[in-house]
C-alpha cells in the first residue's frame, strides 16, 4: 500500500520516515520528496508498506501526531493516473474563484506601430521600398 504523508519537518530523512512506520509493518520503501533546485525537502515524502492491513494501521496510528515537532498528515496516495485526470478536468473548466463575474472582455483589433509603417520597420520598409 502507498502512503502519503505530509505536513513533514524539513529535517526529516528518508531514514527518518522508515522508522516512524516500522512499527506497523514491512517497509518496502520511504522517501521525502527533495526540491531539485534548492536540494531541500519538499515537506511531504512517500512511504510503501508490504500490505494493505499494515498501511491502514500505520493511517490509524500516526495521521495527526507529531513527528519531530510537526503534525504529520498521511493517507492513502492516489494513483498517478486518477490525479492527472483531476489536474485535467480543473483545466478544462477554468478553475475559476467563486464570486467572481468571469466576462469575457474583447479589446479591439488595433494594428501595431509596425504595421502602420511606424518605428524601426517601417524605417526598413521604406528604405528598401524606393
Amino acid at each position: 500500500m502507498n502512503l502519503y504523508v505530509g505536513n513533514l519537518a524539513y529535517s526529516v530523512t528518508d531514514a527518518d520516515l522508515k522508522a516512524a512506520f516500522a512499527p506497523f509493518g514491512e517497509v518496502v520503501s520511504a522517501e521525502v520528496i527533495i526540491n531539485k533546485h534548492t536540494r531541500r525537502s519538499r515537506g511531504y515524502g512517500f512511504v510503501r508498506m508490504a500490505n494493505t492491513e499494515e498501511g491502514r494501521a500505520a493511517i490509524r496510528a500516526l495521521d495527526g501526531k507529531e513527528f519531530q515537532g510537526r503534525t504529520m498528515r498521511v493517507n492513502e496516495s492516489k494513483p498517478e493516473a486518477e490525479k492527472r485526470s483531476r489536474n485535467d478536468k480543473s483545466r478544462r473548466s477554468g478553475a475559476r474563484k467563486q464570486g467572481t463575474p468571469q466576462q469575457a472582455t474583447r479589446r479591439p483589433a488595433q494594428s501595431s506601430e509596425a504595421d502602420r509603417g511606424g518605428g524601426l520597420l517601417g524605417l526598413i520598409k521604406s528604405l528598401f521600398s524606393r
